[in-house]
């Protein structure tokens, strides 16, 4: 009976120090998960928000009453911030308009500033320069390869494919900088 009674004592004495020893691993473990979770989260915050910015971008570019390559756009934690100049006060209130209307944006600060159109250069292009200068700047980037370029008055139409969201942000952004551009209707689809 002594006998066992002292290895039932053992026994119990090496449960209890396993279970002592794995405690502070469960403990580690659960913080590495919570920290890989944290990182997981900044990530989708991140791609969230380079994701609205690039949105965001697309729609100041087709939107004709503001200059979208006047405006610069930023996004944190789905707070869209604006900066750059415009022709007025309309476009000013435009664009904020236009930032507040895409998926996922929390709020808009608008630190757009209100310079005269009297001091920029009006360029007057027929809609085939425009498409050819589109073209040839859309050309010079491999991403751009497969995009298409239409232009009807003014108002230039980018479709076909591009590998990411930011690819087609900055077809628009290299559309809309060709003087004589108006505004840029970006129908593109994301190859996969």
């Amino acid at each position: 009976m002594w006998h066992g009674r002292r290895y039932g004592r053992v026994m119990t004495g090496a449960v209890l120090t396993g279970l002592l020893a794995a405690a502070p691993l469960a403990a580690g473990a659960a913080d590495m998960a919570s920290q890989g979770k944290s990182t997981t989260e900044e990530a989708k915050t991140a791609v969230s928000d380079s994701w609205i910015t690039s949105k965001t971008k697309i729609a100041l570019f087709a939107d004709d009453r503001v200059k979208g390559t006047q405006v610069g756009v930023d996004t944190k934690n789905g707070v869209v911030h604006l900066r750059g100049k415009v022709d007025s006060a309309d476009a000013k209130m435009a664009a904020a308009e236009t930032a507040q209307g895409i998926e996922g944006v929390r709020s808009v600060k608008n630190d757009l500033q209100v310079v005269a159109p009297a001091n920029r250069k009006a360029v007057d292009a027929n809609d085939k320069d425009i498409a050819k200068a589109v073209e040839n700047r859309l050309s010079g980037d491999a991403q751009m390869k497969k995009v298409d370029v239409r232009t009807d008055s003014g108002v230039v139409t980018l479709t076909g494919e591009v590998p990411t969201i930011m690819a087609s942000a900055k077809a628009s952004e290299v559309a809309r900088s060709v003087p004589g551009v108006k505004s840029v209707k970006n129908e593109l689809a994301l190859n996969k």
